[in-house]
Parts: C-alpha cells; sequence; structure tokens
C-alpha cells in the first residue's frame, strides 16, 4: 500500500500501518519519525506525540496506551 493512501485510512489503520514498520524496542520520538516517514495523518502524529517518553517494548505496548487514552476502536 502506498504511503500518500494512510491519510486516507481510519485512524486505527494508520496505527496499524505505521506500527508494523517499527523496529522494537522503540522510543517515543522514533515512533514519531515512524508516522512521519509513512504519511500518518495529522492527528496520528500528535497521538504519538502526546505519548510519555519511555523505550515501548511492542505494539502491544503502545496499542494498549492509546486505546486506554482514546476509547474503543483505536488500537484495537
Amino acid at each position: 500500500m502506498p504511503a500518500s493512501s494512510i491519510p486516507d485510512e481510519p485512524i486505527d489503520l494508520q496505527f496499524a500501518d505505521v506500527l508494523r514498520e517499527v523496529h522494537w524496542p522503540a522510543n517515543k520520538d522514533e515512533l514519531v519519525d515512524a508516522a512521519q516517514s509513512a504519511g500518518a495523518s495529522n492527528e496520528v502524529l500528535a497521538i504519538l506525540d502526546g505519548m510519555p517518553e519511555q523505550d515501548y517494548q511492542d505494539v502491544a505496548s503502545v496499542t494498549r496506551l492509546i486505546g486506554s487514552n482514546y476509547g474503543p476502536g483505536v488500537g484495537a
């Protein structure tokens, strides 16, 4: 899927596309960089940028945090 189509996807699919490309473990800055490289929407970039500064071990550690802060359907 071309990166240019990512901003048109539902937000949970954008996260899935971005997180699939990350090399784990990753810190917040690496997650934001991956999202920017993938062409994610400003909303996804803002959510990732608002996450705590820490190392994330895997996709599940990010999606748990995103889901708990942004409601059902995001990160599921």
